[in-house]
C-alpha cells in the first residue's frame, strides 16, 4: 500500500507541475494577477504533495498525517468550489484532482490509525 500512497502524491505533484506550465501558457502576457494566483495554487499543491511523500514515508509521524488530512480537505473544497465556478464538478480537472486527492486524505487517516 505504500506504493500506491507514493503514486498517488507523484501524481499530485506531476499535476501541479501541469498546472503551473499551462496557467504559465495561458496567462502569461494576458492577465498577470490570474497568472499570480494560479501559480500560488501550483506552488500549494506541490507543498501539498510534497508533505504527502514525507508522509508515505513517516508512517508513525502523527502529526505530519494530520496536517496531510488537513490539506486535503481543504484542497478537496477548493476543488468542488473550482467545479462549481466552471459549471460542471465531473468536468476531468476537477475530478482528477479530487480523486487524487481523496486517496491521499484516506492514506493521511491510515497513517493516524496505525500503531505507534
Amino acid at each position: 500500500m505504500k506504493v500506491v500512497d507514493r503514486v498517488f502524491g507523484w501524481l499530485m505533484l506531476l499535476g501541479a507541475f501541469g498546472h503551473a506550465a499551462g496557467s504559465w501558457q495561458f496567462y502569461r502576457g494576458r492577465d498577470n494577477l490570474a497568472l499570480l494566483w494560479a501559480l500560488s495554487a501550483s506552488f500549494a499543491v506541490i507543498l501539498l504533495a510534497a508533505i504527502n511523500l514525507l508522509r508515505a514515508e513517516r508512517s508513525h509521524d502523527r502529526p505530519l498525517a494530520w496536517i496531510c488530512f488537513g490539506g486535503c480537505i481543504v484542497w478537496m473544497g477548493f476543488v468542488i468550489v473550482f467545479g462549481v465556478l466552471i459549471g460542471n464538478v465531473f468536468d476531468f480537472r476537477p475530478l482528477i484532482n479530487f480523486l487524487i486527492t481523496a486517496v491521499l486524505a484516506v492514506f493521511s487517516l491510515r497513517s493516524l490509525r496505525a500503531p505507534r
